[in-house]
């Protein structure tokens, strides 16, 4: 990529932001934060309830300042700033958003998939909280994010995976159970999986048809009356 959220140095003006939630309780544990949803994502999940962003290409709706002026007012009423997405971790004006946020004095969440792991190695000295989406065992991982080849997403992911637990950050992994694609038995496999590289958290996530698109709804009414 050529442009300015491509680019090393990139500054958090060049945030380009699909949206924002002023306040969140759900998307860090035990905090009170807002949330800024990033624009863009290499992978094109089959229960992304978020499809709307995913266009990397697409104009951004908030201005950073705007989250900026947001936080002045929020001073000592949020614990922090969640970045999520999309794949906020593609943007290289995050760095920069994130120290601004860590030197306002607020705490720094992230949630990612993983799809970058040099980038997602960058970051993590700014980070203070993952919330770290692994979407299957490797095996099933193009049937969930549908690009690349057979292992390119499940090899990117647990690199970052991997790096993120021996940096010692805070993470909680997230599964989001696709019942079109994952059985019980893949589901017990992950778990396992998991536990041996050394998870501590994971969580499972029940699909949400909301914001889904029609063909994936149809498709997981059909697997529900299976």
């Amino acid at each position: 990529m050529s442009d300015e959220r491509a680019r090393p140095g990139a500054r958090a003006d060049g945030l380009v932001i699909a949206g924002v939630t002023r306040m969140s309780s759900c998307d860090w544990p035990g905090r009170l934060v807002a949330t800024a949803f990033l624009q863009g994502c290499p992978w094109r999940c089959t229960y992304c309830h978020n499809h709307a962003i995913l266009d990397a290409r697409a104009p951004g709706q908030v201005a950073w300042q705007e989250v900026r002026e947001l936080l002045a007012r929020r001073t000592g009423l949020l614990d922090g700033v969640v970045f999520s997405g999309g794949e906020p971790t593609r943007q290289a004006a995050l760095a920069d958003a994130m120290r601004e946020v860590r030197a306002a004095g607020f705490g720094v969440g992230l949630h990612t998939g993983g799809a970058y792991p040099r980038r997602l190695e960058a970051l993590l000295p700014l980070v203070d909280w993952i919330g770290f989406d692994v979407k299957a065992p490797r095996t099933l991982y193009r049937a969930i994010t549908r690009v690349g080849g057979p292992t390119t997403a499940a090899d990117q992911a647990f690199t970052s995976l991997r790096l993120v637990l021996d940096a010692g950050v805070d993470v909680q992994v997230r599964t989001t159970v696709d019942p079109t694609v994952l059985s019980d038995e893949d589901v017990h496999a992950l778990t396992a999986e998991l536990r041996a590289v050394g998870v501590q958290d994971h969580v499972l996530q029940q699909v949400r048809p909301d914001g889904t698109t029609t063909e994936y709804q149809q498709a997981l009414a059909a697997a529900h009356r299976r």
